[in-house]
């Protein structure tokens, strides 16, 4: 099978696409023939040596596409089902890929808008669920407008929270569309958030990592009120908990999506797609922080 591919850290330049075995599912994996898979921040992070030091590495955590093979013991999907999920090896941009959690793909989605979703729907779950989000709470997101950011947007109104989004102005009405009460980030960030919730928020989300742990500590009341999914040095220095998913995963969130779309509730829309050669030039356009939401490789 085709798949994407480095075997030296550095810029997009140093992807390619190369021919791997073809990989086949272990007990409770279904393999999917890819249609789509998704591209995320980590995938530069990890292109840059910043996450792991093996090489070669391939990429991809989320894909959505038609099961092909099932293994063992697997009972809730059968060859030809569409679905999403998420990796079980981070080689989801590939022909093929093994899924270790997958659910159906919602019947109003195609592929491309369905490997949108599991990265930034769990990412953004996860975290709701160790800040204990619910209704009544006012909730702070730092990053609202990327694809987990938005994501954790929708999920917090639809839990009956109040949300306050930071982004770039330009971004403010797609925030206010998404139900947040849009601020500017930089300098005098915590006064704007006063200025609309006096007394502070009563959790704090950190999605861009982009140094501000400190307002936002102060803004919540205390680092147990915070999680961040981005800034780990932070984490460690402030006592503000990093939300990985090596510390377990919030999977409940893959099934209970498509009813949240169908009645409307949640929206993730795909900013632009790439061929799966086009690899590089997703990259890039991500890194330059073009994309509002997310970015996806087409596959089949």
């Amino acid at each position: 099978m085709k798949a994407a591919c480095f075997s030296r850290f550095g810029g997009p330049e140093v992807l390619e696409i190369v021919e791997l075995a073809d990989p086949h599912p272990g007990p409770g994996q279904v393999r999917i023939a890819v249609r789509a898979a998704g591209v995320n921040a980590s995938d530069w992070r990890k292109r840059a040596g910043l996450m792991d030091e093996g090489l070669p590495q391939t990429l991809g955590y989320e894909a959505a596409g038609v099961v092909d093979e099932v293994g063992a013991g697997v009972t809730d999907a059968v060859v030809g089902d569409r679905v999403f999920g998420l990796s079980a090896d981070g080689a989801a941009q590939a022909e093929l890929a093994v899924l270790s959690f997958y659910a159906p793909i919602p019947p109003s989605l195609d592929f491309a808008r369905a490997a949108a979703l599991p990265a930034a729907v769990e990412t953004a779950t996860r975290a709701l669920d160790r800040l204990g989000v619910g209704s009544g709470d006012t909730l702070l997101v730092n990053g609202a407008s990327g694809s987990v950011g938005s994501a954790a947007v929708q999920l917090a109104v639809v839990r009956g929270a109040r949300v306050i989004g930071t982004a770039s102005p330009v971004n403010h009405a797609y925030l206010r569309s998404l139900g947040a009460e849009p601020v500017a980030y930089g300098a005098g960030m915590a006064e704007r958030v006063r200025a609309l919730a006096p007394d502070g928020a009563d959790r704090a989300l950190d999605v861009a990592g982009s140094g501000v742990l400190p307002e936002l500590i102060a803004l919540a009341g205390g680092a147990d009120h915070v999680v961040t999914l981005a800034d780990f040095a932070g984490a460690e220095r402030y006592g503000v908990t990093f939300s990985r998913g090596d510390t377990g995963r919030a999977l409940h969130a893959l099934s209970g999506i498509g009813e949240l779309i169908a009645s409307g509730r949640f929206a993730l829309p795909v900013v632009r797609t790439f061929p799966l050669a086009g690899i590089a030039a997703a990259h890039r356009f991500g890194e330059n922080g073009h994309a509002r939401g997310k970015l996806v490789l087409v596959v089949g």
